[in-house]
């Protein structure tokens, strides 16, 4: 056999042992490994900023939820953006319907269900694999045994599809799932705005989780859905998660709606 036949073999052992020891070795270090649809999720313990344990879950390489570990804050919200979506949901003391499309951790699902009694949720999370690890590692289990199962809805399901076929129309919807260049998926373009406009109650609000600059060459996304959005509602906005770094990637809120609301602080309106 050719020595270098030889060497591609031990290497090819080499890497397929690893990749078997992997878990193991993510485990020593305090990171359990789970198989998604959309590939491996680490989920693993750190300390925010001010020092509070969290939760973070990790999907092939993109953050996608982190929650408190602390007794009395599992229902809380962690990450900015969702701070500023529910600041707007605290603007619509009469809602009753929500959508929430994308449920990873199910962050702003649980904040919703703790915090506004009047809203039945609906989660529309597309991989099964990720709600059974929000069930048993990122507290929602424990939301249903303290709110009920009527106030939460789970649903695995692909969010255009669900959203096409809904019969009753929802006074918040939020976009918050993850799609790599296109964070809004279909539900970006034109004819996205058109089914939102005409999935929302009278005086709803749309949201939706906006992963890219807010300036430069990375905007692109950014004017395409507020010409799509400007087109339907009355009134466009988008608060940056990086106000003074424009440039800077991250997770933007926009917000469309033909209420007429109290903007969160730093909101950039379009229309």
């Amino acid at each position: 056999m050719p020595t270098w036949l030889i060497v591609v073999i031990v290497i090819s052992w080499v890497l397929f042992a690893i990749v078997l020891a992997l878990p193991w070795l993510l485990k020593r270090r305090g990171v359990e490994m789970r198989r998604t649809k959309f590939g491996p999720a680490l989920i693993f313990e750190a300390a925010d900023d001010d020092g509070t344990p969290v939760r973070l879950l990790n999907v092939n390489g993109t953050f996608q939820s982190v929650c408190y570990l602390p007794d009395d804050l599992h229902f809380e919200l962690a990450c900015v953006y969702h701070r500023t979506m529910a600041e707007v949901c605290y603007d619509l003391p009469n809602a009753t319907r929500a959508l929430v499309i994308g449920g990873g951790g199910y962050s702003l699902p649980k904040w919703l269900v703790a915090h506004r009694p009047k809203l039945h949720v609906d989660v529309v999370e597309i991989d099964p694999r990720v709600t059974v690890i929000a069930r048993e590692r990122f507290f929602l289990d424990d939301l249903i045994e303290k709110y009920g199962a009527g106030r939460i809805s789970l649903v695995n399901d692909d969010g255009w599809d669900y959203l096409r076929r809904a019969e009753r129309p929802y006074d918040v919807i939020v976009n918050d799932a993850f799609s790599g260049n296109h964070p809004l998926g279909q539900l970006g373009t034109d004819e996205g705005a058109q089914l939102i406009r005409t999935k929302l109650a009278p005086g709803g609000v749309y949201l939706a989780n906006l992963r890219c600059s807010a300036q430069g060459r990375h905007a692109r996304i950014l004017d395409e859905v507020e010409r799509a959005f400007s087109a339907k509602f009355a009134h466009v906005a988008y608060v940056p998660e990086w106000p003074d770094k424009p440039e800077e990637r991250g997770n933007n809120v926009l917000v469309a709606t033909d209420a007429e609301l109290t903007l969160p602080e730093g909101a950039v309106v379009v229309k």
